[in-house]
């Protein structure tokens, strides 16, 4: 893991606010969620309350948007993981696997337990 990610993952285990070149974390007290922002964009939300995330692209399919996404996974979701195979990507968690969809919400399971 680079160590911008374990300074963002640092902020939101702490509810704290973080900045550090292109990548962002907001706390916010009254809903108890942390998002996260890569080049402005909301990439994650993590609700301390619930122990879920929402995750998104933005659409920028890029290694460094995934490779956010998956130090946020393993902050919140240890064992989910982000990967890319023949352009497309995919979620992955405990064997089980589904298409990455922008916005989707991973809830505080122990099985691969999708919102949308």
């Amino acid at each position: 893991m680079r160590k911008i990610e374990s300074q963002m993952n640092f902020a939101i285990s702490n509810k704290a606010d973080w900045s550090s070149s292109n990548t962002r974390v907001e706390y916010n007290n009254n809903t108890n969620c942390s998002k996260v922002f890569l080049h402005g964009h909301n990439i994650a939300t993590v609700d301390h309350s619930t122990n879920s995330v929402k995750i998104s692209s933005c659409g920028w399919t890029t290694n460094t948007t995934k490779s956010r996404l998956n130090a946020i996974l393993s902050e919140v979701k240890y064992g989910c993981s982000v990967f890319q195979k023949q352009w497309n990507w995919y979620v992955s968690f405990r064997g089980q696997t589904q298409d990455f969809m922008d916005g989707m919400i991973l809830t505080d399971s122990n099985f691969l337990e999708v919102s949308i």
